[in-house]
């Protein structure tokens, strides 16, 4: 029997399914990043981004499809992770919106959702390059509008957007020279195209008379999470400073008495237990309640439970008026004074509390009601960066910069990670600096969604070394739009390099590379390649010298050879004698050396 229609339950299924085989190939998909170091990870950040979508429409699924995809949407946009998480939250955004009226949809308004799925992801990226995801989601989505008006059959409509897909795939090298050279399809590509095969799986297997057992089966259905460090900002010690002058950050300008809703409370209701159990929940009442001597509320409410957060001066007041509604569970209270007491005392930042919500975005609210000063107290500016290592950690805070978040190629922060560090930090104007190219659209992802709350910028660093150019150009006392204006520049004179290892024999340019040897990229371009680490930084070094009088920075990773240091040291030293040289320890992982030349 053939599907004509497609409800909130079908799609659930198709969404699980999509996922799990993503999950399944996400190494495979890994492989397929052009560079042959590693650190390829666009698996990585799509299969995490599909289990955030995937926690969110378990937690609460529904028959109509308009829903559903606005409930897989909402999971999605917080969880995106790295370029091809944003594009493929942004794909399935576009879908939900243009699903949104209906209960089900026919082929005409699936293919209609899809092509809007595209649009919205287009948009999304400044700068759309054919020969990735984006063209494979295109040509399938255009093919779709073209084939629905010739089938009323889901199924069949499905097996044609799959089959254009894959044909796509395909010609992603033809489109994108780098992936002919190095023999490899898209990998974002590659990754929506085992999502639509999960699609696809349900479908073949499911008629119009299945659909109570087929929700019964999807959700009992799980991914296959790739496992990765958990993004938290990074604690580190302010005392260590390397400029002579280092601005206070936004959280050392906090008096403690000055947190006026001192109880950070997180709890449950579950609606079904208790005295009260079955009560009728008035969330609009419930909320001016909180709201009398509370701020940052948040209530996620369903038929069963109701979830609330809270910043308050009364903690008993505020459990009394949710025992009204059932009874209390997973209480969590912090005391945010004494936090910050003993966090100051140790010369360290707030680090963000642990979040019963970590699935749940925040409600958008004013800058009053989620700073944690008034608005005419609040700082001028706070900075957020991205960094791996410790090392750098430390010099980044060194800067001013008030939030570090742990990250990089192999463990991109996502949108929601951003904005729980713009939201742990009060500040007016807020500067985030990526620091890799991979990460920049999760952070304009999260400026967008907080553009109600906050002034944001993104200063689009990709590098390490311009993550530090740009907040050492930072100055307090000039405007937000000079500051830009600075860093940019300070970004613009900035050469970035990196040394690593190979993963897999390749061609790239003219270079023979093998695997195990030492590579160099200058500028996200592999310029060198030799089996002696040594020669491999000389390489890469000697291109990235011009003039010969340039600043020189050496972070060394934590896999650094000491003896290899301080030989490069001396090569430097002989080969550039009007050079500056200064060697920091970073301690980041995969990559030996990062390289700074500055002019």
């Amino acid at each position: 029997m053939s599907i004509r229609s497609l409800n909130g339950t079908d799609f659930t299924a198709m969404v699980l399914a999509g996922a799990e085989q993503l999950g399944q190939h996400a190494e495979h998909v890994n492989s397929l990043n052009v560079f042959p170091v590693p650190d390829g990870d666009t698996g990585t950040n799509m299969n995490l981004t599909m289990t955030a979508g995937v926690a969110e429409i378990k937690r609460k699924s529904s028959a109509s499809i308009g829903e559903a995809a606005a409930i897989l949407s909402k999971g999605l946009l917080m969880g995106a992770r790295g370029n091809s998480g944003v594009i493929l939250s942004q794909l399935f955004r576009g879908f939900s919106r243009s699903a949104a009226p209906y209960e089900e949809l026919n082929t005409i308004q699936f293919a209609a959702a899809l092509q809007n799925g595209v649009d919205a992801a287009y948009k999304a990226v400044v700068k759309p390059v054919e020969g990735t995801i984006l063209t494979v989601a295109k040509e399938a989505a255009k093919h779709a509008s073209y084939y629905a008006r010739r089938t009323n059959d889901i199924t069949e409509l499905m097996n044609e957007v799959l089959l254009k897909a894959k044909e796509a795939l395909a010609m992603t090298p033809e489109l994108l020279p780098v992936l002919k050279q190095v023999g490899v399809v898209d990998s974002g590509g590659q990754g929506l195209v085992y999502i639509y095969e999960g699609f696809m799986e349900v479908l073949l297997k499911t008629d119009g008379s299945s659909r109570a057992s087929l929700q019964k089966e999807s959700a009992s259905s799980a991914v296959t999470p790739v496992k990765t460090p958990a993004i938290e900002p990074v604690a580190t010690k302010a005392a260590q400073v390397i400029t002579p002058e280092m601005p206070l950050s936004a959280q050392a300008r906090l008096e403690t008495e000055d947190i006026e809703f001192l109880y950070d409370m997180e709890f449950f209701i579950n609606r079904e237990l208790g005295e009260n159990a079955g009560a009728t929940f008035d969330e609009e009442s419930f909320r001016k309640s909180l709201s009398i001597n509370g701020d940052s509320i948040i209530i996620i409410a369903d038929d069963e439970v109701i979830k609330v957060h809270v910043h308050s001066k009364t903690p008993g007041d505020v459990l009394n008026l949710a025992l009204k509604y059932g009874e209390i569970t997973q209480i969590h209270i912090l005391n945010m004074r004494e936090q910050h007491r003993d966090l100051l005392s140790a010369g360290m930042d707030i680090a963000a509390s642990p979040d019963l919500f970590a699935d749940i975005p925040h409600e958008k609210t004013s800058t009053l009601e989620e700073a944690v000063l008034p608005a005419d107290e609040m700082a001028p500016y706070g900075f957020i960066a991205v960094s791996s290592g410790d090392g750098i950690a430390e010099i980044f805070k060194s800067l001013g910069v008030d939030v570090v978040m742990s990250g990089g190629q192999t463990m991109n922060p996502s949108t929601e990670d951003f904005v729980k560090a713009v939201r742990s930090i009060a500040a007016d104007q807020i500067f985030i600096l990526p620091n890799n190219s991979n990460i920049v659209l999760a952070a304009e992802q999260a400026r967008e969604l907080l553009e109600d709350e906050r002034r944001i910028t993104v200063i689009p660093s990709k590098t390490i070394p311009q993550g530090m150019a740009a907040a050492f150009a930072f100055q307090e006392d000039e405007s937000a739009e000079t500051n830009r204006e600075q860093m940019l520049e300070a970004i613009s004179r900035v050469q970035s390099g990196q040394v690593t290892h190979a993963v897999r024999d390749t061609q790239y340019d003219e270079l023979d590379i093998k695997a195990g040897n030492y590579i160099g990229i200058y500028n996200s371009k592999i310029v060198a390649t030799d089996e002696s680490m040594l020669h491999a930084c000389e390489g890469l070094l000697g291109q990235m010298m011009e003039s010969g009088d340039e600043v020189v920075t050496v972070l060394e990773g934590e896999e650094a050879d000491a003896e290899i240091t301080s030989s490069l040291v001396a090569w430097l030293e002989e080969q550039y004698p009007d050079a500056e040289v200064e060697v920091h320890q970073g301690g980041q992982p995969v990559y030996y050396y990062l390289f700074s030349v500055e002019s």
